[in-house]
C-alpha cells in the first residue's frame, strides 16, 4: 500500500480537511506542503462535481487527495473512486460488518462489489489497461475506517482484520461527544489507546486529527503514522481574526 509505505510516527504523513467550496483551497495546501488533503463530503457544503476538480489538482500538484465520504452509500464511494481518488475515509463505522460493507464497496470483485468504471479518470478515461484499472483500485486505493464510539473502539480489533481495510481514523471529537465528555476526559484517552493499540497489532497504521503543529508532534509521539492537522476554514477565521487583533491599538483590543 503506498500511500502509508513510508508513514512512521517520527515521520508521519500530513493532510489537512478541505472544507471551502473552493479549488483554491486545494492549491495552497498544497504549495503549503502537505502530503495529503481529505476532502470532506460529510460537514461541508461540497458536491461530487466540486470533489472532483479538486481530485483533479491536487494529483496534478502532487499531493494525494482522500475524500471523507458523508456515509456508506456504495454509490457514492464508487463516484469518488472513479473521479481519482486515492482513497476514502468513511465515518463511524462501529463493527466489522460496516466495515466490510466499506471494504466491498471500495474494492472490485472478487475481493468486494466496486463496479468497474474504467473509462473514468481513475482509468485515465479509457487509457489505462483493464488489468492495471483493477490492480490500482484493489492494492493502491486506501480505505480508512473511521472509528467514533466506544462500540467501534471494542470492535477494533475485528474492523483491522476485514480484509481491504488498510488503516483506522479514529475520532476523538465524535468519540467524546457519544460518551458525553469533554476530549480530555480520560474515558476518552483510555479508549483511544486501546485503539492504538490493536492497530499496532494488527500492523495497520493509525490516524489522528490534530488542531496544529505542535498537537501534531505530540499526537505523533502517541503512534500515529498520518495526521490530519486542522482545515482550510479554520486556518482562514484564525489566521483573519490574529490579524484583525494586530491591527488594533492594544487599547481596542
Amino acid at each position: 500500500m503506498t500511500f502509508f509505505a513510508s508513514a512512521t510516527p517520527a515521520t508521519p504523513r500530513l493532510g489537512t480537511w478541505i472544507k471551502l467550496a473552493t479549488v483554491e483551497s486545494v492549491e495552497i495546501m498544497a504549495h503549503a506542503g502537505f502530503d495529503f488533503v481529505v476532502i470532506d463530503l460529510e460537514h461541508a457544503p461540497l458536491d461530487l462535481g466540486l470533489a472532483a476538480q479538486m481530485i483533479t489538482l491536487a494529483t496534478a500538484l502532487g499531493v494525494d487527495p482522500l475524500v471523507r465520504v458523508p456515509d456508506h452509500t456504495e454509490s457514492t464511494i464508487q463516484r469518488v473512486l472513479d473521479a481519482g481518488a486515492r482513497g476514502i475515509l468513511a465515518p463511524h463505522v462501529d463493527s466489522a460488518e460496516d466495515a466490510r460493507r466499506v471494504a466491498a464497496a471500495v474494492r472490485f470483485p472478487p475481493i468486494g462489489r466496486r463496479g468497474a468504471g474504467g473509462t473514468s479518470r481513475a482509468g485515465r478515461w479509457g487509457l489505462t489497461s483493464r488489468a492495471e484499472y483493477l490492480r490500482t483500485g484493489n492494492e493502491d486505493v486506501v480505505c480508512v475506517p473511521q472509528l467514533e464510539s466506544a462500540a467501534a473502539v471494542h470492535a477494533a480489533p475485528d474492523i483491522l482484520a476485514v480484509p481491504g481495510v488498510d488503516a483506522v481514523f479514529l475520532g476523538a471529537g465524535d468519540l467524546s461527544v457519544s460518551l458525553g465528555v469533554e476530549v480530555a476526559d480520560p474515558s476518552v484517552q483510555a479508549l483511544l489507546d486501546q485503539a492504538r493499540t490493536a492497530a499496532a497489532k494488527a500492523g495497520k497504521p493509525c490516524g489522528a486529527a490534530c488542531v496544529d503543529g505542535p498537537s501534531a508532534i505530540r499526537t505523533a509521539a502517541l503512534g500515529h503514522q498520518f495526521l490530519i492537522v486542522g482545515n482550510d476554514a479554520t486556518m482562514l477565521a484564525r489566521t483573519a481574526r490574529s490579524t484583525v487583533r494586530d491591527s488594533r491599538p492594544r487599547d481596542e483590543r
